[in-house]
């Protein structure tokens, strides 16, 4: 359903805009968007609504269009698999498209008092990986750098040097990826999957979410997301990663392309933070954290999760 297909304006993403967009949607489907609440903002915007328990996600550009149609078709077929994940509001239509922007409608999730342990992240990933797809549904192959490519189309807010730098990184890392051989088989992978992407519910069932990355590819790029922040950024215990470890059966780190995988990863970690500078200060100074330890491969990693 196409409200309105325009890019839109060129203000960039925006909190305020974002709330705009919401507000379109909501009213477009016959909800009631007053009291809603912006709960997250990164590659997408986030509203919880306080009239229904509905979660209002919205995409950064017209461009994220089909994988917003993506996840929508990956949230119903693991509701008929009973995988737990999150679900799309069946009776709505979705993904609509509000002045450029895809939006989609999803069911709260009340959230439990812990949160999902590495242990449960692995447990889930390996059940994930040996599902095999239904007739009809076809997902894409992992974007590696396609997000990438999105995000330095219409940066706010970032010096061109930066642009430059990261935009000739861009080119480095697909020189290098062309090298890179797999020796797994392919099948359903997450595409973004640290451990925020769980949440536990208040009956202590852990929940998969976001889907707007699923693809038909290799584990590695599953697994490449905790491996990363584990032995480049140091964000695990050395408990909690053997866990993990534990609980999927490899670690990431033996593979031969673990270097690769992981200037790739940083490389997402910190053009996804670009988009945000002009929000706060905070965001400003962690993506200044970050573009340095890209500038110095060989240095330590300060890095904060986000």
């Amino acid at each position: 359903m196409a409200v309105d297909a325009a890019r839109g304006s060129g203000e960039g993403f925006t909190s305020e805009r974002a709330v705009r967009v919401m507000a379109a949607a909501c009213q477009a489907v016959g909800l009631d968007d007053r009291g809603a609440e912006l709960i997250r903002l990164g590659e997408n915007a986030l509203f919880r609504l306080t009239s229904v328990p509905v979660i209002v996600r919205i995409a950064r550009s017209v461009e994220y269009l089909p994988m917003s149609r993506n996840e929508v078709a990956v949230s119903r077929w693991l509701a008929d698999e009973g995988f737990p994940a999150a679900r799309v509001v069946d009776d709505l239509e979705q993904p609509l498209l509000i002045d450029g922007h895809p939006v989609t409608f999803w069911h709260l999730i009340v959230e439990g008092d812990r949160k999902a342990t590495y242990g449960e992240l692995g447990a889930i990933l390996r059940d994930l990986h040996s599902m095999t797809l239904p007739d009809g549904l076809e997902l894409p192959p992992y974007s590696v750098f396609g997000k990438t490519e999105l995000r330095l189309e219409r940066p706010v807010g970032v010096p061109q040097d930066d642009i430059e730098f990261l935009r000739k990184r861009d080119r480095e890392l697909r020189d290098k990826y062309e090298e890179l051989r797999f020796e797994s088989t392919k099948g359903p992978v997450h595409g973004d999957a640290h451990v925020q992407n769980l949440m536990v519910d208040d009956q202590g069932q852990v929940i998969l979410i976001d889907f707007e990355s699923f693809a038909f590819d290799h584990p590695e790029w599953d697994l490449m997301v905790t491996s990363v922040e584990h032995h480049s950024l140091g964000w695990q215990t050395e408990a909690q990663y053997a866990d993990f470890v534990a609980a999927y059966g490899r670690d990431l780190y033996d593979w031969h392309g673990y270097d690769m995988v992981r200037g790739i990863q940083e490389f997402h970690m910190t053009t996804w933070l670009m988009q945000n500078v002009a929000e706060d200060e905070k965001t400003a100074a962690e993506y200044r954290r970050r573009i340095a330890g890209l500038r110095n491969d060989e240095g330590p990693r300060d890095w904060r999760p986000w």
